[in-house]
């Protein structure tokens, strides 16, 4: 792990037991995209979830799939993971969005309100990529913090300096959509849950096109 990524998983850690009592905001939203999810899943389905934080998205999805594998880049997020209840029905490991799996193909990869916190979308997407079997999918709900409120755009790097907010992308749906085609993917669908209508859920499929070209 690089010294720019030990310092996200420092921060990460730091806030892990604040971020577990953390109510869902738009609950409506949240279960709105869970059966969105669901609807995508089989049972004999194999799911990765990149940026699990504390595992409650993935114990929500494990009934309906096979096998789940859930990675965070904070150990302190994946402690408090496995203490959950029916947590030994996933195996959550402390892992990079954008770290190889030796030999695992998945049907699913998901990444929850994590694409705008990697430093390098495009490798992140890569990878993403590989990770996939050639008909799996991979499904996403990101923040686009460059469709947001002047104010939110403001205010997020007064945040960063006094160490309350990480380092984050100024995204749009435009850019994350040019970003999954540089990476090999086709959309297969995109839409928007509740009040968050700069959070963008998109689904998207490998085409045979190499990324890059």
């Amino acid at each position: 792990m690089n010294s720019a990524a030990q310092a996200n998983a420092n921060f990460w850690d730091k806030l892990a037991p604040r971020y577990a009592a953390m109510p869902v905001k738009d609950v409506e939203a949240y279960e709105a995209t869970l059966d969105a999810v669901k609807a995508r899943l089989r049972p004999e389905h194999w799911l990765l979830e990149i940026g699990c934080g504390t595992g409650s998205t993935a114990l929500r999805l494990a009934p309906f799939v096979e096998k789940v594998v859930a990675t965070d880049i904070s150990a302190a997020m994946i402690e408090i993971a496995r203490a959950k209840p029916e947590a030994n029905k996933i195996d959550f490991r402390q892992q990079e969005a954008s770290a190889p799996f030796a030999e695992e193909r998945f049907d699913v990869v998901c990444a929850f309100n994590v694409l705008h916190l990697v430093p390098d979308l495009d490798q992140t997407l890569r990878r993403i990529r590989q990770q996939l079997k050639s008909d799996g999918i991979f499904i996403s709900k990101t923040p686009c913090l460059g469709e947001m409120s002047i104010f939110i755009r403001a205010i997020v790097p007064v945040m960063r300096l006094i160490g309350m907010a990480p380092p984050v992308q100024y995204q749009t749906r435009q850019k994350l959509l040019s970003a999954l085609a540089v990476a090999g993917f086709a959309v297969e669908e995109t839409r928007t849950f509740g009040k968050g209508r700069a959070s963008h859920y998109i689904v998207a499929r490998p085409t045979d096109r190499p990324p890059g070209n």
